[in-house]
């Protein structure tokens, strides 16, 4: 296995220590809860430890952040890819390592409750950011969302996630304090924030791709099952023929559909366009087959 294969391993490690990071020292200190299936954990800790009170600085929410997945991986494991699948099952294990291994600090190592907030969100935004530039996700809630997209008609992730965390930051408000789900929820909002500028958000995606290469059209729907149109154009500068290339694509399929337009063709050029809202026969699903 060479260096360009095992590079995204490399950087999913990375993105899921920052993220783990960033809730142990700075949003657990704060008596703050994440969101997601982590939040859920963190609450089932928080439960616990009201009644066996513990002293420990190490976190277990770790520990059961993992097992919580287990079974949404076994649900999903046909409807994912394996690329998808490995990559996402190494970033939630990294992620429950860190939480365990990390201890958390006695005293906040920002004085200021909104400033951990905000570093926090921002250094979880860009770990997880970084797993799904890669192709892969930070599990819990993610591997949930877009296995109900898949499966239900106009089912949506965001939609199922918002749901989701406003059930976790109600159990927050109800159980502890107001001012405790006020601030996870900011923590929310900015970590989703930072989500969105690092790494692209929409589910369709429209992809132009201008090339000579006339292999990368059968590879799109061979490799990423994706119906292409093209037409024959021509360069104005040059006037060399080239392929006009135009086919939809979800936005996990981005890196994996630049890497295989790069492979063939070095000099191609791309045009990816966000925000796009599609009629007609749209395959949804979590990520093509590699």
């Amino acid at each position: 296995m060479n260096w360009k294969q095992l590079k995204p391993y490399g950087i999913v490690i990375l993105g899921s220590s920052l993220f783990a990071l960033g809730v142990n020292l700075l949003v657990v200190p704060l008596n703050l809860y994440s969101s997601g299936l982590l939040g859920v954990s963190q609450v089932l800790r928080s439960i616990v430890n009201l009644i066996i009170p513990s002293q420990s600085q190490y976190d277990w929410s770790g520990y059961v952040y993992f097992a919580l997945n287990i079974p949404l991986y076994i649900m999903a494991y046909r409807s994912l890819s394996h690329r998808f699948f490995y990559l996402s099952i190494l970033s939630t294990i990294v992620q429950s390592v860190v939480l365990v291994l990390v201890p958390i600090p006695q005293t906040p190592l920002l004085e200021d409750a909104l400033t951990s907030v905000l570093v926090g969100g921002l250094i979880g935004g860009i770990g997880i950011g970084l797993c799904l530039r890669e192709g892969g996700s930070g599990g819990g809630f993610d591997i949930l969302g877009m296995y109900y997209a898949l499966k239900t008609k106009g089912g949506s992730v965001g939609r199922l996630s918002l749901i989701l965390n406003a059930i976790v930051y109600l159990i927050c408000a109800v159980l502890f304090d107001v001012e405790t789900a006020i601030y996870s929820i900011l923590y929310l909002a900015v970590f989703t924030l930072a989500l969105d500028r690092f790494h692209t958000q929409n589910i369709a995606t429209h992809v132009m791709i201008f090339s000579q290469n006339k292999e990368i059209k059968k590879k799109i729907i061979s490799q990423l099952r994706r119906g292409v149109t093209y037409w024959h154009g021509y360069g104005a500068y040059t006037d060399h023929d080239m392929d006009i290339i135009v086919t939809i694509i979800s936005k996990y399929e981005i890196s994996a559909l630049k890497k295989l337009v790069l492979d063939l063709d070095e000099h191609a050029f791309i045009v990816i366009s966000e925000g796009l809202h599609v009629i007609g026969n749209y395959e949804k699903r979590l990520l093509n087959e590699e």
